[in-house]
């Protein structure tokens, strides 16, 4: 099989792009992690996957697969390389990318300075949504890990996330919770984990480890939702820079009342190729 790919990335969380609107065979999970992998293949975080839209409205239907071959929901910094992609091959309107995303449509803006602005949509804390196994919802939930305690706030954006606040993200237990949340009952999806320290109202640092993939440089629903439970706790503002290991996002959100919630940051186009798998 020879494809055609793109290589894109958001603050260091980089992904490789299929765009197979015009048809071609997707690869198999086998061929993914091949295309995934960062010495036998191009080299990612995720794939993003385009297929033909069914919505005349939209440029393309998104799916995300994760390094690991598994399939993910959602993905924050991947919709923002998909706009960017579309706009250099002349398909943004008005400055403006409207994809198909787990059969909703979703509005990217295209910004002058480069970046790209996303309507994430509204957090879903309920725990049905998420997935998360427990019987009521609550805006703490705590889990033992080794013999220690870890409270936890718990929201879906598109794809689930668990936040944990931290003194300082540098020693933030990322190689130990990470893991061991994936084997974890509450979470029969598996989940993404994030771990945020609190600088100001307006500012959090944050690292996240996800489901399928490991630490990554940066991660933008997890962006979402640590401004999410952030909020939730009564700790942060209606705009927060969220800054992570590959740069800073800005997420704007006005609390439970609203429905959108905006992430803005850069999207930036690396390569494009071919690869024999």
């Amino acid at each position: 099989m020879r494809l055609s790919f793109v290589k894109l990335h958001g603050l260091g969380n980089d992904f490789v792009l299929l765009d197979l609107r015009t048809g071609g065979q997707a690869p198999d999970t086998a061929q993914y992690r091949r295309l995934a992998d960062r010495r036998y293949g191009v080299g990612c975080d995720l794939l993003l996957v385009l297929s033909a839209p069914v919505d005349a409205r939209a440029q393309a239907r998104c799916g995300f697969v994760n390094a690991d071959g598994s399939v993910a929901e959602h993905c924050g910094n991947g919709v923002r390389c998909v706009a960017r992609y579309l706009e250099r091959r002349g398909e943004s309107v008005a400055g403006r990318v409207t994809l198909e995303l787990n059969g909703a449509l979703s509005e990217l803006h295209l910004e002058a300075n480069g970046e790209v602005r996303v309507d994430m949509g509204a957090p879903r804390f309920a725990p049905a949504a998420i997935p998360l196994a427990v019987a009521v919802e609550v805006p703490r939930y705590h889990l033992a890990i080794a013999g220690v305690n870890h409270e936890f706030g718990a929201v879906s954006m598109g794809n689930p996330h668990a936040v944990f606040m931290v003194d300082d993200v540098s020693r933030a237990p990322l190689a130990s919770v990470g893991p061991a949340l994936q084997d974890s009952a509450l979470f029969p999806a598996r989940v993404n984990a994030g771990f945020m320290q609190v600088v100001d109202r307006s500012h959090v640092r944050l690292r996240v480890f996800e489901r399928g993939v490991g630490e990554t440089r940066a991660c933008g629903t997890g962006a979402c939702a640590a401004v999410a439970v952030g909020r939730r706790w009564g700790v942060l503002d209606g705009t927060v820079t969220v800054e992570l290991p590959g740069g800073n996002l800005r997420i704007d959100w006005d609390g439970e009342r609203d429905h959108a919630l905006w992430m803005t940051g850069p999207a930036t186009f690396v390569f494009e190729g071919t690869i024999e798998l």
